[in-house]
């Protein structure tokens, strides 16, 4: 586990010339629209956990193309009032597992939300329920090359609205001030988070730990796990399509959302990380809010020299944990 990136005094001025389609504005405010055209159908089921100090409820909204996608919502038991949310995206793979599983920020006192991602549920953890209906053409296993090569059919296209709408959802949820919304991910996860933080402006703030999906070109060039492995190993077979891939993954590049995001960012990023290597994640730390119309917003990072993709894991969760308070004013 070597440091095999960029020197990390290079690191943290690394701002490489990321690729951005010229109608990616129009691309997603079309997108999100076509979404918003299908009610967000909201269900709320109170679900029997055996927990006593938190609520949890089985929750299903509408996302892209109106499918149903699964979330649980838990808070604090016995709390009255509305509280500020914190909303969680899933890494890559993972589904959103038992209703007793996501407890930490109710038990910091907040509203939760976190959504399952479309298709995924069944690599590791303890499953999933939301499918993708929606098929593509010839791929590699995996999320990262399913539609590679038109970025209105891109999984990642699907994935990122429904994040969007996860964020909808939980400001339409029984319990919570809609007003104060952190959103919050790893890996892909983070990507997601980073995403959200680019299409919905009034966020409280984002946290992001080792995000995947950022400066996705040279991810597939330099990292040598999947998933970024998936695009590299598609273009090995699929020898023609390197600059059609690449021109569809630059519509759903967490960097190019980075840029236009204006909600205070909490990052952290593995020095030793194969599977999302520092250069990537500093691109978009780099990049964050350049593009947000106002005060650059304050980014913290956090690095771990020694870590690879685990982070910083619980040391990250207790920076979080006073992050969020100072943000929420709790």
């Amino acid at each position: 586990m070597p440091l095999y990136d960029l020197p990390v005094d290079q690191l943290r001025t690394y701002r490489p010339d990321v690729a951005e389609p010229e109608d990616f504005d129009e691309f997603w405010a079309g997108t999100l629209d076509d979404a918003r055209r299908h009610p967000l159908g909201l269900q709320v089921l109170p679900v029997a956990s055996g927990l006593r100090t938190v609520e949890v409820f089985d929750v299903t909204f509408a996302g892209f193309g109106g499918h149903p996608i699964k979330a649980w919502y838990t808070r604090p038991a016995g709390v009255a009032g509305d509280l500020p949310v914190v909303v969680q995206y899933q890494a890559y793979g993972g589904g959103r597992g038992l209703a007793h599983e996501r407890t930490l920020w109710a038990n910091a006192g907040y509203a939760y939300l976190f959504m399952e991602p479309r298709g995924q549920g069944s690599t590791w953890g303890n499953g999933g329920q939301t499918p993708d209906p929606v098929g593509n053409g010839p791929a590699r296993p995996g999320s990262m090359t399913r539609g590679i090569l038109d970025p209105r059919e891109h999984y990642y296209r699907r994935l990122f609205t429904d994040g969007v709408r996860a964020v909808e959802a939980a400001r339409a949820l029984p319990g919570v001030d809609g007003s104060r919304v952190i959103v919050t991910g790893i890996s892909q996860g983070g990507g997601v988070t980073l995403a959200v933080a680019g299409l919905v402006p009034d966020l409280v703030g984002v946290m992001a730990d080792v995000p995947f999906l950022c400066h996705i070109r040279r991810g597939a060039e330099i990292s040598p796990q999947d998933p970024y492995l998936e695009v590299a190993g598609y273009l090995a077979v699929q020898r023609n399509h390197v600059e059609q891939a690449f021109r569809t993954l630059s519509y759903i590049d967490a960097v190019n959302f980075a840029r236009r995001a204006n909600a205070p960012a909490l990052v952290s990023v593995g020095l030793m990380d194969q599977i999302c290597p520092p250069s990537t994640v500093y691109a978009a730390v780099n990049h964050y809010g350049s593009r947000s119309g106002g005060p650059r917003p304050d980014v913290d990072v956090v690095e771990y020299p020694f870590n690879d993709h685990e982070g910083g894991d619980a040391h990250q969760q207790a920076r979080q944990l006073a992050w969020v308070a100072e943000r929420f004013g709790a």
